[in-house]
């Protein structure tokens, strides 16, 4: 069994053997390697029974929706009411816990929760996959393979102190975990024992979660008091200057006219003086999709963000679902598209309408994956639509009206 599936990681028609072989090695040096950083023989042992290589993790590393959704499809996925409304009810019901968390690290409570809410729908999807398993298939596969070797020893390492149960550390294909998705060397750095039972397990305990991302965007260097930023409205054929990293001042910006949208990005009752506390204040003007699309200022809280997950999107989407949570409204410009992103009710009544017609989907769980992409593909064929394998509004619409 563990020959055939190695043949994903070669090109060629090397024997079978030799693949597993090869396999084989890299485990061995890697027992070197976990040797020397201390990791037991008896962990490492055990870490390893049975391990073998994994190919959906080679597919999922080919295949990041941050990279390549369109940005409106990915912020309706994240940011819909379903998510709002079980966010308002966690800040509720964490009230205690947020209000330590703010008082000891200044992180505004409701990018906490946003957090807690994209990256495992607050609690609910941590998921499935081996840590050791996929880390080590990353390893051998020689996919940035000094990086998730790094990865490994800190999951080994987790493993040898006993702070999280062998069989609770699993999550997704590139190691993250937990309630929050630390990576295992964030965990090793960051992660705190927020209800002080002598324990930092990220994956059962809510305190711990939520202290652990506190301190993440506290270490990342949040601001506190400050915005992450707010909508503008740019002049009309602005080519000047944008970009995370080019930053100047307010001042600068209002020269170019740029405009503020009033109501995005700061708290009840705050003015947009002090929101941005002052002209001198540097931020940098984002376009998501271009300057026919929403636009935004931000400041160095949306780089603490950012630092989580170091893609635009993600930390638009954590944003943007921090100002619903406290109140705020969508975006005042729409996305340029007349094929808007659906919510994750939606696209589970794309895939139900699919399923009712015949289609292999799997389970309508509002995650459009490969089957489901290649459901709606033959759905767009058989319809005479562009085929493209996307869940938009021009794909339910139809389900909804078609035989």
């Amino acid at each position: 069994m563990r020959a055939c599936v190695l043949t994903v990681f070669v090109l060629g028609m090397a024997p079978l053997q030799a693949v597993a072989e090869a396999f084989d090695s890299c485990v061995a040096g890697l027992r070197k390697i976990a040797n020397a950083q201390g990791i037991s023989q008896s962990t490492f042992d055990l870490a390893m029974k049975g391990v073998e290589p994994d190919p959906d993790v080679l597919k999922s590393f080919d295949y990041q929706p941050e990279f390549r959704t369109p940005i409106w499809d990915y912020v309706s996925g994240l940011v819909d009411e379903e998510r709002i409304t079980d966010g308002r009810e966690r800040l509720a019901q964490w009230a205690g816990v947020l209000d330590k968390a703010e008082q000891q690290f200044g992180v505004d409570r409701n990018v906490i929760v946003a957090v807690w809410g994209v990256e495992s729908n607050f609690g609910r999807i941590q998921g499935t996959r081996d840590l050791v398993r996929s880390l080590t298939t990353l390893v051998c596969a020689n996919k940035r393979q000094a990086f998730f070797r790094g990865e490994l020893m800190a999951t080994l390492h987790i493993l040898q102190t006993g702070d999280i149960a062998p069989d609770a550390l699993v999550g997704s294909w590139a190691g993250a975990f937990g309630q929050t998705q630390f990576m295992p060397t964030t965990y090793q750095r960051l992660a705190i024992d927020f209800d002080e039972d002598g324990r930092r397990d990220i994956v059962n305990s809510v305190p711990d979660a939520l202290g652990s991302t506190a301190n993440f965007l506290h270490r990342a260097g949040w601001v506190t008091g400050e915005p992450w930023g707010f909508e503008v409205q740019l002049p009309a054929n602005y080519s000047g200057p944008s970009g995370r990293r080019t930053k100047q001042s307010l001042a600068q910006w209002t020269r170019l006219g740029v405009k503020r949208i009033a109501t995005t990005g700061s708290k009840p009752g705050q003015t947009p003086e002090a929101a941005a506390r002052s002209e001198n204040t540097q931020a940098a003007l984002i376009m998501p999709a271009g300057v026919e699309g929403p636009a935004f200022l931000v400041f160095r809280n949306f780089d603490a963000i950012y630092g989580y997950n170091a893609a635009e999107s993600y930390a638009l989407s954590i944003a943007h679902l921090s100002d619903r949570l406290r109140g705020g409204p969508g975006f005042a410009t729409p996305w340029p598209t007349d094929d808007a992103g659906i919510s994750r009710a939606e696209r589970r009544e794309v895939q139900q309408r699919l399923l009712d017609r015949g289609y292999d989907i799997g389970v309508v769980d509002g995650m459009i994956g490969a089957k489901s992409r290649s459901a709606i593909s033959a759905f767009q064929s058989s319809n005479d639509m562009p085929v493209d394998g996307r869940a938009g509004q021009h794909v339910l619409k139809a389900l909804r009206t078609s035989k």
